[in-house]
């Protein structure tokens, strides 16, 4: 790992793909070309089938604290049209950290402000350490927290968006758990070995099944339950059954033997 580097990618022999904000002098802020190289690094995770779990982390005292200084000073003079493709470089980088067909896991340690906090939103599971601290700055500077708002109020719901949106008030990692912006809160000491413990059973699972249950939520989240969604759940299954892994699981099961997966 090199200082030049702004981000940088670990492949494990497991399939562990640990993306890693690598500039903790400026609190792994990010700017465009930041932006860029995560669109990048998530993409080609998405694409490579040999990963099966994704860890994003950060190096340094913070997690992130969103937007750098001199990428907001630029953005300061740029007109309506620039800003709306400055926008939607941002708003690719958290869908297709949301999008990502494998497990994704933040393991968040220090500050996280702005930008930073859709990062962890965006993510499946979040460990956190106790002494992390969290703000939705964005009004502190006139601005507001759009591009990861989706993924922000998914978390925590639409009535603490709105007051952590309009207040910028900093939460502690607690109160970031209670509300599920964290999935869990944890020791420095334990931040590691907690995330590993999500990594691990996740290694047990079928890959493509959990790739498919990912989505599943997604896709039917606050949708009614009408005959249309039943029946869309129960064509799911079907054909999750007659697949090769699924066909794997089933024939293990009943065999009593490791399926496949588990052995490689």
């Amino acid at each position: 790992m090199t200082e030049q580097q702004a981000i940088t990618i670990d492949i494990d022999g497991r399939g562990v793909a640990t993306v890693t904000l690598n500039r903790p002098h400026i609190h792994n802020a990010f700017d465009d070309t930041v932006i860029a190289e995560l669109i990048s690094a998530f993409e080609s995770i998405h694409q490579n089938d040999n990963v099966r779990v994704m860890v994003l982390a950060a190096t340094g005292k913070s997690f992130c604290a969103g937007a750098d200084v001199n990428w907001m000073k630029k953005m300061a003079s740029y007109s309506y049209a620039q800003n709306k493709k400055d926008a939607g470089q941002l708003a690719t980088l958290f869908s297709s950290l949301y999008n990502l067909n494998k497990p994704t896991i933040a393991k968040v340690q220090g500050a996280v402000y702005g930008g930073g906090v859709g990062l962890v939103a965006c993510c499946d599971i979040a460990i956190g350490s106790k002494l992390s601290k969290f703000c939705l700055s964005e009004v502190k500077l006139g601005l507001v927290p759009a591009t990861i708002s989706p993924y922000v109020i998914e978390a925590i719901g639409p009535r603490l968006a709105k007051r952590y949106f309009m207040t910028a008030e900093v939460m502690s990692s607690r109160r970031a758990r209670r509300i599920g912006l964290l999935s869990e809160a944890v020791s420095e000491e334990e931040l590691d070995s907690s995330v590993e413990n999500i990594v691990s059973p996740l290694l047990k699972n079928g890959p493509r099944s959990v790739a498919i249950a990912k989505t599943l939520i997604n896709n039917i989240s606050r949708r009614a339950i009408v005959q249309q969604l039943i029946e869309e759940t129960s064509d799911l299954i079907a054909t999750v059954r007659v697949s090769d892994e699924g066909q794997e699981g089933l024939t293990a099961f009943v065999e009593k033997r490791a399926p496949n997966w588990k052995k490689a």
